[in-house]
């Protein structure tokens, strides 16, 4: 993490809801960032959600499956991002569990639980968002 402020961050959008992120210091956050923006279709597996960004190469910094409510993660395998809301088809408690180790590269900031209300969605959308000085 910048320890100057400027940690970039991404807005996620699935139907009506609009989310924002704040990405890792890592190198696959840093790939991640470049290849957007980008849209597709939404899959869902419990209460997590995932799309295909293709051209995203995973360093693999942190290939872990303990990852909490709020986590945003790249799965290299499948060149997938995946935003994590609730439990998946694997969790034993109230933590999502993914199918197979990822790199988390961020954390939705604010009530990841929202994306509850997208769950009929069927595309979604992930794109930079510019740092803008504020103006004093």
């Amino acid at each position: 993490m910048n320890t100057n402020g400027t940690a970039k961050r991404i807005r996620i959008t699935v139907g009506g809801i609009q989310l924002d992120a704040e990405l890792k210091g890592n190198k696959t956050a840093e790939e991640l960032y470049r290849a957007l923006p980008a849209e597709g279709p939404l899959n869902v597996w419990g209460e997590e959600f995932y799309f295909k960004i293709p051209g995203v190469k995973d360093h693999r910094e942190t290939a872990t499956t303990q990852v909490k409510v709020g986590d945003v993660a790249f799965w290299g395998a499948g060149q997938v991002l995946a935003i994590f809301f609730g439990r998946t088809p694997m969790s034993m408690g109230a933590d999502p569990v993914p199918a197979d180790r990822v790199n988390v590269v961020g954390r939705v900031v604010g009530d990841a639980a929202m994306l509850r209300q997208a769950m009929n969605a069927s595309t979604i959308r992930v794109e930079r968002i510019e740092s803008v000085p504020t103006a004093g």
